[in-house]
């Protein structure tokens, strides 16, 4: 029976073959870009290895080879445009989850209702059983949690296999993709317009927001992303948007409802009956307004904190969207425009007017004004600069980013091309200036280690219970941060020099541990989300590339290769310490240097 520790052993392959294999150059960028496009004409392979950290999660073994035998003008722009790429072994690896090509309502029906209902049910029993028991008539009696049936148990199984399954195909679609562009800017703008999936009936939403909302739109039209964003479901749940209404609910009727009550041809009895119908909907429905979805939309997702609005444009805003909501939201319902939740006055935002009477039509116009405002532009180059070039990046580039912004009306396609092909991207200064958030260090070791994810789950619970980041488990709407400042700090670095020993780890041995693992760190440290994880947990990975070389000069040209000619004194020390090649790999997927990219 195969080993099932945390991870997988190393197969035998040799230091001199992985060596051959990386083929990661050392060198830094020596010709001089081009002003207008900074793509060096002949890259040496570090080069090549800052795009792929940069566009993707980083190089596999060959990878760095592939680009140079097709150019890495090419390469850029294939990954562009990355419906030319083929991607069948990520397709292959995803057919079998059902849950993810299932829209909300098909999942709220056979996943997240009939768990509900099982135990509602059973809840019911319960509280009947105990009214007629003598320990119901007790005040001191304890109280016991009511049992849960098999058949409960078994649907809320089932109901988690869909967030599992979006979880584990994050994972995958990393690891394998090569659409590797594509996979970094949907977890970027996954992350822009972030929703908790711990919040509510979210769950249920999660899945289509992100495969049918985000994913298709990552290198399209900026409008058509807020807009897609605006009526999904699940960000008009996750931000209490479906639930805003216009607190008077009733002295401004809809153009439609007005012309109905003054048709000629209604008799009293008929107006007096549609007036009856009308209070009861207002008694019916939400009261008040809620400004948490119209405050979010100006601060993170169009404007900016800096970008020029007030307090009085978020409660105007706020206003223009009342009536944007779900039909059915427990049920897994798709976007509904209600006109008796909708506030037909009079609005000001931005200093341009609203005239009263206008329905849906003026949220459209508002999404039209905030998507094309220069602070939007600027706002929106600055992320995405900030991803992909440095934590603090040029103002120059944000400026012309922001310039292809406006000048193309929000083509995500240009202006992320226009930040990839810098100078400013290929500049000494970029190189390895960004921290690895813990996804991109876990994704980046597998893909750098040629390891083969075969159970997504321990790398999940590795993100949630050791290094802070769950998958979808970003509470606040600002998403994670992407500056080092978030992820620095004694505890986190000691969990990935934990993970990395484990990545590399031989099949158990006498006592529980594994062949060619040094010493485990010591548990008593903490991580932001918890304990350093102990050895021995399922397996997660298949490392395939290192066994047994161990010549000081194989042993020296693969942590060349592995941090690109940038380890530091400190670092070459720790690691001629490593008896094993299985320790030198896990030491420098460990060392500071792999930790930024």
């Amino acid at each position: 029976m195969r080993n099932t520790s945390l991870f997988s052993a190393v197969r035998p392959a040799g230091i001199a073959a992985a060596v051959t294999a990386f083929t990661l150059g050392v060198t830094l960028v020596q010709a001089q870009p081009d002003p207008a496009n900074g793509i060096p004409d002949h890259p040496d392979e570090a080069t090549i290895a800052h795009v792929l950290n940069r566009l993707g999660y980083g190089p596999r073994p060959g990878d760095v080879a592939h680009v140079q035998q097709i150019g890495l003008a090419k390469y850029i722009d294939q990954q562009l445009h990355p419906e030319k790429v083929a991607d069948d072994a990520v397709d292959e690896r995803l057919s079998s989850f059902a849950t993810l090509s299932m829209n909300s309502k098909d999942l709220a029906q056979k996943y997240f209702l009939p768990a509900q209902e099982l135990r509602k049910q059973e809840q019911t029993k319960v509280a009947k059983a105990e009214a007629k028991s003598d320990a119901a008539m007790d005040p001191n009696a304890p109280k016991q949690p009511p049992p849960v049936s098999p058949e409960v148990r078994q649907a809320q199984q089932a109901q988690a296999s869909v967030v599992n399954e979006l979880m584990q195909s994050k994972v995958l679609r990393a690891v394998m993709s090569d659409r590797q562009l594509e996979e970094v800017l949907d977890d970027f703008w996954f992350n822009h317009f972030n929703v908790y999936i711990q919040k509510g009936d979210v769950r249920q939403y999660i899945t289509e927001y992100e495969n049918s909302v985000i994913r298709p739109r990552v290198l399209g039209n900026f409008r058509d992303l807020l807009g897609a964003v605006a009526h999904s479901p699940a960000m008009l749940f996750y931000l209490d948007n479906f639930q805003s209404s216009t607190p008077n609910a009733g002295p401004l009727l809809s153009p439609e409802m007005e012309r109905r009550m003054n048709n000629p041809r209604l008799s009293p009895f008929q107006r007096q009956q549609a007036m009856q119908r009308l209070q009861q909907a207002k008694n019916n429905m939400p009261r008040g307004l809620n400004e948490n979805y119209a405050r979010e939309i100006m601060e993170l997702h169009t404007l900016g904190v800096d970008g020029g609005y007030t307090q009085k444009d978020v409660q105007e805003l706020a206003r223009v969207l009342t009536g944007w909501t779900i039909d059915t939201p427990r049920q897994g319902g798709s976007f509904v425009f209600r006109s008796q939740m909708h506030d037909y006055g009079e609005k000001t935002i931005l200093g341009q007017d609203f005239p009263a009477k206008h329905g849906e039509d003026e949220g459209e116009r508002a999404l039209d004004i905030l998507a094309n405002h220069p602070s939007t532009a600027h706002h929106i180059a600055f992320e995405l600069a900030q991803r992909f070039v440095a934590d603090q990046p040029p103002a120059s580039l944000v400026d012309r980013a922001a310039q292809v912004f406006l000048k193309t009306h929000g083509d995500l396609r240009e202006v992320t091309r226009t930040i990839i092909t810098s100078p400013e991207f290929f500049s000494a200064d970029a190189y390895r200036a960004k921290v690895k958030t813990p996804f991109e260090f876990i994704v980046s070791a597998i893909r750098m280690s040629g390891g083969t994810v075969t159970n997504p789950q321990p790398l999940i619970a590795e993100l949630r219970q050791n290094m802070g980041m769950p998958l979808y488990g970003c509470q606040p709407p600002t998403g994670y941060s992407m500056t080092a400042d978030a992820w620095v700090n004694t505890g986190a670095l000691l969990g990935r020099m934990n993970f990395a020993l484990q990545l590399v780890s031989g099949p158990a041995g006498p006592g529980g541990r594994r062949a060619g693992a040094p010493p485990q760190p010591p548990a008593a440290g903490r991580g932001r989300g918890g304990p350093v994880a102990p050895a021995g947990r399922a397996v997660a990975v298949d490392v395939t590339t290192l066994a047994s070389d161990t010549t000081p000069a194989t042993r020296d040209r693969l942590i060349e290769l592995m941090l690109a000619g940038r380890a530091s004194d400190t670092t070459k020390q720790t690691l001629a310490r490593a008896e094993t090649p299985q320790q030198l790999v896990a030491l420098t997927l460990g060392s500071p240097e792999f930790q930024k990219r």
